[in-house]
């Protein structure tokens, strides 16, 4: 098992997806605690491609339940870590 993710690789790793999804996008000046779909021009099949790709470079599940819960970068970053940090489920 890899080591876990710090708050700076999951920042990136974020940024980075969103850069491939929205790539006409100014990622600089994104706000971390406002809404993804509120600053970028991205639709539900955008952000669930975003969760989907932020479960592959990170290795964390997220149930769908837990998709509101990715809504801004800063939730985002939150929310990886926190998960990272419980462990795989079983």
């Amino acid at each position: 098992m890899s080591a876990q993710p710090t708050a700076d690789e999951v920042r990136r790793s974020a940024l980075r997806i969103l850069g491939e999804i929205a790539p006409e996008a100014d990622l600089a000046s994104l706000k971390p605690d406002v809404s993804f779909r509120d600053q970028l021009d991205i639709d539900s099949m955008d952000f669930l491609n975003f969760v989907i790709a932020l479960h592959e470079a990170l290795q964390v599940e997220i149930p769908e339940a837990d998709y509101p819960k990715l809504a801004t970068l800063n939730a985002c970053v939150a929310y990886v870590l926190a998960k990272a940090a419980a462990g795989p489920n079983p």
